[in-house]
């Protein structure tokens, strides 16, 4: 019985460990992204307030673009939030940009486009809109030139409400294997 019980607990604390290290998302080229099939509807105002890394360019030149969406197929591009004039994306700040789009429900995906021969090192991106719930992207890489580069976890939207029922399991096994410990 308690070889069991020790066994259980092993395989609760490997599941838990193993769960926590596969959350650690990276932002990665955009697959099959393409601008041409964003809607042109602007009925829905969103904030993104943009912070460049301490360990990025002091500033850049670059243009940078972005696009974000939902798991429904709303989608909001801006092609350029850089202006040099404003000093936009100088290292160590943030920068607040308000764009007009469709309105979409969740945000699940974000995009940055840079171009251009300063280089560019986000930190974060987060998105604040009117159906959806604030979210915060966190880049903390260089962006590639010329290449839409970011995160889309749309797809794993339908999975997210099983991998919680999953991890909440895990602890309630977990619960009752140390309350027959005790």
């Amino acid at each position: 019985m308690i070889k069991a019980l020790v066994f259980l607990l092993q395989l609760t604390f490997i599941l838990i460990f193993s769960e926590a290290k596969s959350s650690g998302l990276q932002p990665q080229a955009a697959k099959s992204f393409n601008v041409s099939y964003l809607q042109s509807s602007t009925s829905c105002s969103y904030t993104v307030v943009v912070t460049t890394s301490c360990s990025s360019t002091r500033y850049t030149r670059d243009q940078i673009s972005i696009a974000f969406g939902d798991a429904y197929g709303n989608q909001i591009y801006a092609p350029r939030l850089d202006d040099p004039s404003t000093r936009a994306f100088e290292r160590c700040s943030s920068d607040t940009f308000q764009i007009y789009g469709p309105c979409a429900y969740q945000i699940c995906y974000v995009y940055l486009y840079r171009t251009g021969p300063d280089g560019w090192k986000p930190e974060t991106v987060k998105i604040y809109g009117y159906n959806t719930r604030a979210v915060t992207f966190t880049y903390n890489t260089f962006i590639p030139s010329d290449l839409w580069y970011g995160f889309n976890l749309c797809q794993n939207a339908s999975s997210s409400h099983q991998h919680s029922s999953w991890k909440w399991f895990v602890y309630v096994m977990l619960g009752l294997i140390l309350s027959a410990l005790m």
